[in-house]
């Protein structure tokens, strides 16, 4: 029977974690993510099908890596359920419920070598939970309360095990001691009560990184026309002019099956009529709540990753460029591993024109003429 993990069969891998660097670098134009957990190419055994999470964190050329997805948060047993495609295969369920038990992901007293704490500690990677996806069907919550009491459960559920002991009673873990290191919302059609239900979440994620110095990072997912009508709520709060909004580090915007996705980019023009990378800038610029939020630029990993949007790496090579001009700019997204590896070299191809643009930019600022005062000049915005 799947074990109950309380606070004191846990304490071990909760020191075991803390401390450990995660990928993600917010100061940094070069950072690629990569969603895990759909198979979304499709293949159901052999070389291309989806491996355990363990097997990408080797690859270098990825930071961030969202688990995909949550599709459930509050089910009718008040509990979230997970869908991992063919990973879920190597995941029970915690006994009268739909909860995925994944030692195979976790942290235990007996095991402390599985995929999310090597992927953190050994790999140094990011690893975020996405909540929603095309088949998250809850629209939300009844209440902002109701919204509240599930980031609680969720944090209790997924974020350090000694906030498990908020609850009176011991949590389900599906990933044992482990702990995300943040939450991705990935929400594809309107949902209530989600400001409230985010900004209760980032309280919690903020209370814990003050008591024990590790960073949690909230991320989104939103389609590119602007603004996004599932996640407007807490990306710009609820009049869309920044009042309510909620601090969220980075958005990996999809850039692709829409008509502002990638295919409507303008080759050597300034201005861009439909490709709206400008427009996600103007909001962490302007609106944001978290001054400093970071846009991705969503790409599908291969042309069956998507219906439109894609771009083979030498033709997404300008508009990496062109996004990396802009400061907010953090890196690329892609959807998912399964399709990056179906497309031989094409996640180092890119990896490796976001350094080679990073490495062009501190050229340019080395060989600034000095000002007056005899100190080297600055570019003005961000240099990763």
């Amino acid at each position: 029977m799947p074990l109950k993990h309380t606070l004191t069969s846990i304490t071990a891998g909760l020191l075991a974690l803390r401390g450990a660097r995660a990928g993600f670098d917010n100061t940094s134009k070069s950072n690629v993510a990569v969603y895990w957990g759909q198979n979304s190419y499709g293949q159901g055994s052999g070389n291309l099908s989806q491996r355990r999470l363990s097997y990408y964190c080797a690859n270098n050329d990825i930071d961030i890596i969202p688990l995909a997805f949550m599709t459930t948060i509050t089910d009718n047993n008040g509990l979230p359920e997970l869908n991992f495609a063919n990973q879920g295969d190597q995941c029970s369920t915690f006994s009268g419920t739909q909860l995925f038990n994944c030692p195979q992901l976790a942290l235990t007293a007996v095991v402390s070598s599985e995929d999310i704490p090597l992927c953190q500690t050994k790999y140094n990677k990011t690893i975020l939970l996405s909540i929603g996806g095309a088949t998250y069907t809850e629209g939300g919550f009844s209440s902002a309360d109701a919204a509240n009491a599930a980031a609680r459960m969720i944090w209790s559920t997924f974020g350090p095990a000694s906030s498990s002991s908020t609850t009176n009673t011991t949590t389900f873990r599906p990933f044992g001691a482990a702990a995300v290191d943040g939450f991705d919302l990935d929400f594809e059609s309107t949902v209530s009560n989600m400001q409230p239900f985010t900004a209760t979440l980032r309280a919690l994620m903020d209370a814990s990184t003050a008591s024990d110095g590790r960073r949690r990072y909230l991320t989104a997912a939103p389609q590119c026309p602007y603004p996004d009508a599932a996640d407007n709520s807490f990306l710009s709060g609820p009049a869309g002019d920044g009042a309510g909004a909620v601090a969220i580090d980075a958005v990996f915007v999809q850039f692709y099956n829409n008509y502002c996705g990638l295919q409507s980019f303008a080759p050597n023009s300034t201005a861009q009529w439909n490709f709206n990378f400008a427009t996600w800038d103007a909001w962490a610029r302007d609106v944001a709540a978290r001054k400093g939020a970071r846009v991705f630029l969503g790409v599908p990993a291969k042309e069956s990753a998507a219906g439109s949007g894609y771009k083979a790496a030498p033709d997404l090579a300008p508009i990496i460029a062109y996004a990396r001009t802009f400061s907010s700019f953090g890196g690329v997204m892609m959807w998912d591993a399964s399709q990056a590896y179906a497309n031989p070299g094409f996640l180092g191809a890119v990896k490796s024109k976001l350094e080679e643009a990073k490495k062009e930019g501190e050229r340019a600022v080395s060989e600034e003429p000095e000002t007056c005062g005899g100190s080297p000049g600055r570019a003005s915005g961000f240099v990763a």
